[in-house]
């Protein structure tokens, strides 16, 4: 379904009536690029730790060809993955991967910066320009307060940052957020993403979640992820993109069209809604800003979050532009 078909739908239309007045037409010829997709394969040997193999929705092959069939009508001309598997081993799987897809312009891995193995599992990785940072955060029973207080955790950030690779969070709340505060205190030019921070729990007292915010929007290597901006409103789910505005709002007045990008969270958003609802909803809502915002959100911040390079003729447009 194209853009502008998309746009023209019943269902679309109905969701998002009450913010049609603010809309300015979204140029369909800009580009988009997925930051945050996740790949697995569940008729591997072995298996995959996650999705469960209960999970109806997920727990089926995810893999480039099946996610550009989704993302091409809407102008996706390249995709970031990030890795959904605590399994060292899968961060080579994945690299192959994406090896093989042109389409996917790299992929965050996951590793434990402590490790005594950090560094050399980081060397062979980085041999690759595919393999742009690690992901670490509220996941795998993981908490990154007490990890900010090793030095052998600080220590794999300052090697991360000094290989110019990028560190992503997971599932913030309060404390992932004040956790972030501290480690971007000890490796201030650690380039720093808040995924999904449109869905972030935020606690009955929000003056330490809102004070950590603000002082993260303060420091210029830290990016937000426009990811998982859909979620369920009293177990239904939202798709009216008004509903969303207030807190999308509040994020960019903080850290401004510099620093907000876009992701689609694919597959684990079909849980909640097809890829054309996940992205009208994100269109929406960026509709109401500039051209230029526009192109920022969906393209320009990726290259400057992740530095990444062409493997196709459109994602080289992008780095002309």
């Amino acid at each position: 379904m194209q853009r502008r078909e998309l746009l023209k739908s019943a269902a679309t239309l109905a969701a998002v009536t009450a913010a049609a007045p603010l809309l300015h037409a979204l140029a369909a010829s800009i580009p988009v690029v997925d930051a945050h997709i996740h790949l697995f394969d569940p008729t591997r040997p072995g298996g995959i730790p996650w999705p469960e193999k209960t999970d109806t929705v997920l727990y089926h092959p995810s893999l480039p060809p099946r996610y550009a069939r989704l993302a091409e009508p809407h102008s996706v001309v390249g995709a970031i993955a990030v890795e959904c598997s605590s399994w060292l081993i899968d961060n080579f799987w994945l690299l192959d991967v994406a090896e093989q897809n042109p389409i996917m312009l790299g992929f965050i891995g996951d590793l434990l910066p402590d490790a005594p193995d950090f560094a050399a599992t980081v060397d062979r990785l980085h041999r690759s320009p595919l393999f742009l940072g690690i992901r670490y955060g509220n996941l795998w029973n993981r908490d990154m307060n007490a990890a900010a207080q090793n030095p052998d955790f600080i220590a794999g950030l300052k090697l991360l940052a000094d290989s110019g690779l990028v560190l992503e969070t997971a599932n913030p709340d309060a404390a992932l957020l004040a956790a972030v505060v501290a480690v971007s205190d000890r490796v201030p030019n650690l380039r720093i993403v808040l995924d999904h921070l449109p869905n972030a729990k935020i606690p009955a007292d929000a003056s330490a979640y809102n004070a950590s915010l603000h002082e993260l929007a303060h420091r210029p290597n830290i990016f937000v992820k426009g990811s998982e901006i859909i979620h369920r409103v009293d177990a239904k789910v939202e798709l009216d993109a008004s509903y969303y505005k207030a807190s999308l709002d509040q994020m960019w007045d903080l850290f401004g069209e510099d620093r907000i990008y876009f992701g689609s969270d694919w597959p684990n958003s079909d849980s909640l809604a097809t890829y054309d609802q996940t992205f009208a909803v994100a269109e929406h809502y960026i509709a109401t800003r500039s051209v230029a915002a526009q192109q920022k959100y969906f393209w320009k911040n990726s290259i400057a979050v992740y530095k990444w390079r062409s493997r196709t003729s459109a994602q080289a447009q992008l780095l002309k532009a």
